[in-house]
C-alpha cells in the first residue's frame, strides 16, 4: 500500500466520521452484546452439542456414502422408498446449504425423478444433523421437532405436487443407463456401528435433558469413552483417520460461519426495533407467517446460522409460528440458491417451487402457532 493510498484512506475514515453520525454508545453496546451472544453460545451449545454434532456428521460421511444413497434417487426405485429416502437423505448425508445444490442438481441431470429431486432440495438443508440438534438445544425441544418432522412432510409433498403439475418431465440424462457406483460401506461389524452411533447420539440427548449436573456429565464422559473405546478397537487406523479427516472438514466448514453468524446477530440485537418485530411477526396468522416466509427466502441464512438469528428474533417479539416458517423458508431458499435452480430447473418450475415451499412454511407455521 502506497502513502498516497494509505493517506486517502485516512483522509476518507476522517469525512465519514466527520459528516455521518455514528452512535459511539451504541456500536459498543452492539459489539458487547455481540461477544455475549457468542460466548454463551460457546458455553452452552458447543462442547456438548455441536461438537458431537460434528462427529457423527463425519462418522455418516465415512460409513454411509453419498453415492449408496443418491444411487436410490435415480427415480428406478419404488416411489415410497425414494421419496422417502430423499425427505431423510440430508441428515444420511450431512449436507448444507452449501452443498445441497451441487448435490441436487447432480442427482437431477443422472436421472432422478423431479419430485425426490426436489424433496431432496428442500429437506436436506433443514435435517442435517447440526440443525436439528442446535435448534432443539437453543430453541427448545417441540420447536426442533417440529422443525424436523415438518421439512420431512413438506418436502415430500411439495415433491409430489412438483411431480404430479410436471408429470412426465424428466431431466436431460433420464433416459442413461448409467448406475452410480462406488463403495456402500466401509465393512465394520454392525454391533461396533450401533454401540458408536447410540454413544454419540446419546451425547446429544443426555445434555438436552435436565437433571443433576454431576450425573449429566459423568453420563456424558461415560459416553465419551465408550466412542473413544469403539474408535480405538473396532476401527482400523485408516477408518478412523477418515472419520477424523471428516469431521474436521466439516467443523472448518461450518463453525466458522457459525460463529461470525453467532456474533453478528449479537450485534444487531440492540438495534432491532422491538415494536416493529412484533407488529409484523408478534402473532401466527396467516400473514405473519407469510412475512416470516418472505424474509427467510429473501435473505440468504448460512448453515446453522438461521437458529441464532431465530432466537434474536425470538428475544425481540416473534412468536413460535413465524419462527418455525423462518426455520423452513430461510435455508431451503435464498436469492443465490433460486438462481442456482433456475439454472437446473427453468423459470416455471423454478417459479412454482419457490411459490409452493413459500406457501406450505407460511401453513406449517400457522398451524403450529395454533397447536402451542
Amino acid at each position: 500500500m502506497t502513502e498516497r493510498t494509505k493517506f486517502s484512506l485516512i483522509i476518507g475514515v476522517f469525512l465519514v466520521l466527520y459528516f455521518i453520525p455514528v452512535d459511539l454508545t451504541a456500536l459498543g453496546q452492539g459489539f458487547i452484546s455481540g461477544v455475549t451472544l457468542l460466548q454463551e453460545y460457546a458455553r452452552q451449545h458447543v462442547l456438548t452439542c455441536l461438537v458431537p454434532a460434528f462427529f457423527i456428521a463425519g462418522a455418516i460421511a465415512v460409513f454411509v456414502k453419498q453415492d449408496w444413497v443418491l444411487k436410490y434417487l435415480s427415480g428406478k426405485d419404488k416411489p415410497w422408498r425414494a421419496y422417502t429416502l430423499a425427505s431423510v437423505s440430508g441428515a444420511l448425508l450431512a449436507v448444507c446449504s452449501c452443498t445441497i445444490l451441487p448435490l441436487f442438481a447432480g442427482i437431477w441431470k443422472r436421472g432422478a425423478g423431479l419430485g425426490p429431486a426436489v424433496t431432496f432440495l428442500f429437506s436436506g438443508p433443514a435435517i442435517n444433523v447440526g440443525a436439528i440438534f442446535l435448534t432443539a438445544s437453543v430453541l427448545g425441544f417441540p420447536l426442533g421437532l417440529a422443525r424436523g418432522l415438518a421439512a420431512i412432510a413438506l418436502s415430500i409433498l411439495i415433491g409430489f405436487i412438483m411431480h404430479w403439475f410436471f408429470k412426465g418431465v424428466n431431466s436431460i440424462n433420464s433416459q442413461q443407463t448409467s448406475v452410480i457406483t462406488g463403495s456402500e460401506l466401509v465393512v465394520v461389524k454392525k454391533s461396533a456401528l450401533i454401540l458408536f452411533f447410540g454413544s454419540l447420539v446419546g451425547i446429544l440427548v443426555v445434555n438436552g435433558i435436565s437433571f443433576l449436573p454431576v450425573a449429566k456429565y459423568s453420563l456424558i464422559g461415560f459416553l465419551v469413552a465408550v466412542v473413544i473405546w469403539v474408535a480405538m478397537f473396532s476401527f482400523s487406523r485408516n477408518i478412523r483417520q477418515q472419520w477424523l479427516q471428516e469431521t474436521w472438514s466439516l467443523t472448518k466448514l461450518l463453525a466458522p460461519v457459525l460463529f461470525i453468524g453467532v456474533f453478528i446477530v449479537g450485534f444487531i440485537m440492540p438495534f432491532l426495533p422491538e415494536s416493529l418485530i412484533s407488529d409484523l411477526v408478534g402473532n401466527s396468522t396467516l400473514s405473519a407467517n407469510f412475512i416470516a416466509g418472505a424474509f427467510g427466502v429473501l435473505m440468504y441464512f448460512s448453515t446453522l446460522t438461521e437458529v441464532p438469528i431465530v432466537q434474536a428474533l425470538m428475544a425481540k417479539g416473534m412468536v413460535a409460528g413465524p419462527a418455525l416458517t423462518l426455520l423452513l423458508a430461510g435455508p431451503a431458499l435464498s436469492l443465490p440458491s433460486m438462481l442456482v435452480i433456475r439454472k437446473v430447473l427453468g423459470n416455471t418450475k423454478t417459479a412454482v417451487y419457490v411459490g409452493l415451499a413459500l406457501f406450505f412454511s407460511s401453513f406449517a407455521g400457522f398451524i403450529y402457532g395454533l397447536l402451542v
